[in-house]
């Protein structure tokens, strides 16, 4: 039988090296962004790119697998380590296959089980490392004083003088107790390493450089006002009058009697969008974009009034059945501060900021918002949930968020209010802030849209009791300023690829 062997030294290298292409790569796609080139294939836009950086991957694990299978038998730990790379490199490439083919749920389903599969990987890892160590010092420690080692032994006596041992890897560790120290080694190891794994994690999901993108849905269209036509339709009548007294039968020609019926009807005679795409949506969006409807998190108050199934989700079905454009299918939230994680060219263009009570915001979540509206081109939709007080709490934030900039009505006949719907009326459903919709221009764009009247209880299940004259206003109000947000972002995004 041949003996084992080390890796192979040209693999090992050959390896080395091209991890640093492979991080690289990886890290262009999740984060950076910087490797613009594109080729479109069908519908689906891909990165040639990396997919030669992890097809080259692939490979290097197909000659590691074909190692592991040789004529010269090889040690479980270095066959292990193969497989434990393998599936870290397979799992990345299904991952990264599904985000380029915009199959969405299989990509998430892939990367949260993935991720569980990384975890017991790693445990497995602990467990033979605190295991073998543990083996290591007590053998150690048993030639030290002459003696035998015994494996079903839980401990080695110590020696007189040699004081208390600190080791978490050594069983003798005066924090194990005296009983069970081999069982309360391996539960301390199992929780240091579930927290340091769940730490690990929140930390990457909340460090500047892991970045969340938000991708408009790709097309086009016009900025123009939804037509209101009204069709007159001619009925006529067949009436035969007959006199019922007389003896002779007869037919009378038939008199023609005109109804005019007045139907008021909506269609659209263009596409809901901008630029010149196919279909409803947006230049410079992405086939797998949706549009979707951020809620910001904010410290102080109620922020969740509302949220989720009911205001928010029936505001964005509307506007998906209004638009014929794509849309997600819940809504979200975000703190202030995961505002950071959106890069530039790909944030939400609108954010959804309502409540009643206090809104508290450090100087560094101002700054962010400050950032978010001005160098990133967002927008915040801010609406008066119910009361005053909210109202002089939102003026003041924004006061801090834009100081240069005063707010001003915004006037009926403002694009805002023009397209894709005509708003005769400022709609609401109590006036707790004013009648006056309010709004903060910057470089000619509104950048804050204030609702005083709490526009989010007309889109509720109920309606909070309104008359549907006013929530069908609410509700195309609603995807007025939604449309504007996205059509200003996209003329934008059109612009910066133009210098």
């Amino acid at each position: 039988m041949t003996s084992a062997v080390g890796f192979p030294r040209r693999l090992r290298l050959a390896t080395m090296l091209y991890a640093l292409v492979w991080a690289g790569c990886l890290a262009d796609w999740m984060w950076l962004q910087q490797l613009k080139w594109a080729v479109a294939i069908g519908k689906v836009s891909v990165n040639p790119i990396h997919w030669i950086g992890f097809l080259g991957a692939l490979l290097l694990v197909i000659l590691w697998l074909r190692w592991t299978r040789g004529p010269v038998r090889q040690q479980g730990v270095r066959v292990s380590a193969v497989f434990s790379g393998s599936y870290i490199v397979c799992w990345q490439l299904a991952v990264f296959t599904c985000d380029q083919l915009i199959l969405d749920e299989l990509r998430t389903w892939l990367a949260r089980c993935g991720t569980g599969g990384l975890f017991l990987i790693g445990l497995a890892w602990i467990i033979w490392y605190v295991d073998s160590r543990a083996l290591a010092l007590r053998a150690r420690r048993c030639e030290r004083q002459g003696r035998s080692t015994n494996r079903r032994e839980p401990s080695t006596r110590l020696e007189f003088g040699e004081g208390r041992v600190w080791n978490p890897l050594d069983t003798d560790a005066w924090y194990y107790g005296r009983g069970s120290r081999k069982l309360n080694q391996s539960l301390t190891a199992f929780l240091s390493y579930a927290l340091a794994f769940t730490l690990a994690l929140l930390l990457f999901s909340q460090m500047r450089g892991c970045r969340e993108l938000y991708e408009m849905p790709a097309g086009g269209g016009q900025q123009q006002t939804i037509a209101q036509t009204v069709r007159v339709q001619k009925i006529i009548k067949k009436k035969f009058v007959v006199n019922q007294f007389s003896s002779i039968v007869f037919e009378v020609p038939p008199i023609d009697e005109v109804k005019l019926q007045l139907q008021e009807i909506t269609k659209h005679q263009y596409v809901v969008g901008y630029g010149q795409g196919t279909g409803a949506g947006y230049a410079g969006g992405t086939q797998r974009g949706k549009v979707r409807f951020i809620r910001l998190e904010y410290s102080g108050g109620d922020w969740d009034q509302d949220f989720g199934i009911g205001a928010d989700l029936n505001m964005l079905i509307e506007y998906g059945t209004r638009t014929s454009q794509k849309v997600a299918n819940r809504t979200e939230s975000r703190s202030v501060a995961q505002l950071k994680n959106f890069p530039v060219g790909k944030s939400p263009p609108l954010v959804y900021l309502t409540g009643q009570k206090n809104i508290v915001m450090s100087k560094h979540e101002i700054k962010t918002l400050r950032e978010y509206v001005t160098e990133k081109h967002g927008m915040i939709f801010g609406d008066n949930g119910g009361s005053r007080h909210f109202h002089n709490q939102f003026l003041s934030t924004m006061r801090q968020v834009l100081p240069n900039v005063r707010p001003v009505p915004v006037p009926l006949d403002d694009v805002i209010h023009r397209v894709p719907y005509q708003i005769p009326f400022l709609p609401y459903v109590a006036p707790h802030g004013g009648k006056d919709a309010l709004g903060w221009k910057v470089d000619g764009r509104w950048v804050c849209y204030y609702h005083p009247g709490d526009i989010g209880d007309a889109w509720t299940d109920d309606h909070s009791g309104v008359k549907p004259e006013i929530y069908e206003f609410c509700y195309q109000l609603g995807v007025n300023v939604i449309n504007y947000a996205h059509a200003e972002y996209s003329k934008w995004l059109q612009s910066r690829m133009k210098k």
